[in-house]
């Protein structure tokens, strides 16, 4: 499993397509082997695609979960942690993927 670090910097993978629908974010993967079955979906709830609009390749975790504590005024910790289990599932589904050499 990989290591979730606060420093990393992650971004959408390309192998998947987002869609708000009816408002929730619904999530395609384009190719095999993403997540448990091909033709799998995924969707995010209100929280989980604030961090979803956040993994743009440039912020850092640790920011990612800093700016989501002042909009939702919680604890960085307890935002950390949310953050951090949200994205070990959208890594091991291959949903997004480290920036390397950040």
């Amino acid at each position: 499993m990989t290591e979730i670090r606060l420093d990393a910097v992650y971004r959408l993978s390309g192998d998947i397509v987002a869609r708000e629908i009816a408002g929730e974010l619904i999530i395609i993967p384009l190719t095999a082997g993403i997540g448990d079955l091909e033709d799998e979906l995924y969707t995010l709830n209100e929280i989980g695609k604030a961090v979803w609009q956040r993994l743009d390749g440039t912020a850092s975790l640790k920011e990612v979960a800093e700016a989501l504590a002042l909009e939702y005024r919680a604890e960085p910790g307890e935002i950390e942690q949310d953050v951090r289990g949200l994205l070990e599932e959208l890594l091991m589904r291959r949903i997004v993927v480290e920036v390397p050499g950040r």
